[in-house]
């Protein structure tokens, strides 16, 4: 949650437009922050799996610290340009590795079951903290820009303190439930662990110890594609969470629309901030939503939006709330469906790859709204929520079996 609370979120354009920015220098920063995004997304969750995923949260809160020790320190075009780098990097070091180091921990504990619950508490918990951002982005400019740049280093440098000090839990790789995923399950695992060949070499995990890292951080990229590729079910998970998460770019609009429906500027932050609100209680409800449920709530929540963008009045806010409880709702649902289907060694790659279709099909809705307004985005979402209803209705066959608690505590990290 405190990585969700930078202050400067709500304010980074205005910071842009404060020292000089034209509209297309700030629309090129953007540009670059989303193509690091998608260059950096998956060989980070291949790190992540590879070494560890505590780690790679606390390395992504640095990142994303000195993105705005350069902002704050240096203002200019390239210094926000190598911000939005380094905040790309950081985004992309921390995505997947929650997800991942959520569900390994869980099954350490026994209670993979609870994912879907204890990630929709974290999916509201990240809503929940734009409050207090918004808070201090309205206090904090009373000291400047440069107060709010230094009070979000300090809100992200306490964000990665808190990740390292997480248990590291070990990974689990159960073996598949139906005859049908050994296969697939079975190659994965040759990738991901290294052993020997059908000619009897070695592959690269066994190999020598002067490249044994590098190797193996290859090869369980490498794994992590496979997975993502051959492990039945996976590739229409990846694809559902993709096009749901991409949906989640339209809440960058709900202010410019309740400007449009004649909401006064002065009241817009307080009038779009039930909608969050509404957002975070979907996503705690989630963990009671059944799977069949959320195909016929997914389009009906579009179609409540569609009648408040009729209606075009400030009460239709109400209508987005509502439709944004849902969505959060199945977003949770299918996040919590992708991994019941990742083996532990890959979780934070394959999640990562979700995350790169997240950042280029949202750009398909950014295009929607710049060609046609809401009516294209809404348009764009009602193909969204009948494309993903097979992949929501599709059952997993295999999920990790309950692992009980090492006495030991080896795997760990205080």
């Amino acid at each position: 949650m405190l990585a969700d609370a930078v202050p400067l979120y709500p304010l980074y354009a205005l910071l842009f437009s404060a020292h000089g920015l034209s509209d297309a220098q700030i629309s090129a920063l953007l540009a670059i922050w989303s193509l690091t995004s998608v260059v950096a997304e998956v060989p980070t969750g291949a790190l992540a799996d590879r070494f560890s995923r505590t780690g790679s949260m606390a390395a992504g809160g640095l990142a994303q610290a000195l993105a705005y020790v350069l902002w704050t320190a240096f203002p200019g075009f390239g210094a926000f340009a190598a911000g939005f780098v380094l905040w790309g990097v950081g985004g992309t070091l921390v995505s997947g590795a929650v997800e991942a180091w959520l569900y390994d921990s869980l099954v350490e504990l026994g209670e993979p079951e609870r994912f879907r619950r204890s990630y929709g508490r974290l999916d509201a918990c990240e809503l929940l903290a734009q409050i207090p951002a918004a808070v201090g982005a309205t206090v904090l400019p009373l000291g400047g820009f440069e107060l709010v740049g230094w009070a979000s280093v300090a809100t992200c440098l306490g964000a990665a303190a808190v990740a390292a000090r997480l248990p590291e839990p070990p990974r689990h790789d159960p073996p598949a439930n139906t005859d049908d995923d050994v296969s697939g399950d079975a190659e994965q695992g040759d990738v991901a662990t290294g052993g020997t060949a059908t000619d009897g070499t070695a592959t690269d995990d066994t190999a020598t110890e002067d490249g044994q890292d590098e190797l193996g951080y290859v090869a369980t990229l490498r794994a992590g594609v496979v997975a993502a590729a051959r492990t039945p079910g996976v590739p229409v998970a990846l694809l559902v969470v993709a096009l749901l998460t991409s949906l989640d770019n339209i809440e960058e609009y709900f202010g410019l629309l309740a400007e449009d429906w004649h909401v006064p500027v002065v009241w817009v932050p307080l009038a779009v901030l039930g909608i969050p609100l509404a957002g975070a209680a979907g996503a705690l409800v989630a963990a009671r939503l059944r799977d069949t449920w959320a195909t016929a709530l997914l389009p009906a929540g579009v179609a409540l939006f569609a009648v408040a963008g009729w209606w075009a009045q400030p009460a239709g806010l109400a209508l987005v709330a509502v439709f944004y409880a849902v969505y959060r709702g199945v977003l949770v649902v299918a996040e919590a469906r992708l991994q019941e289907r990742i083996t532990s060694g890959t979780r934070a790659t394959v999640t990562s790859i979700a995350g790169v279709g997240t950042e280029l099909a949202g750009l398909v809705v950014f295009a929607a709204w710049a060609v046609a307004g809401l009516p294209a985005v809404l348009v764009l979402a009602v193909v969204v929520a009948f494309a993903v209803t097979p992949g929501l209705r599709s059952r997993n066959r295999v999920g990790p079996r309950s692992v009980r608690r090492h006495s030991t505590g080896e795997g760990t990290r205080g």
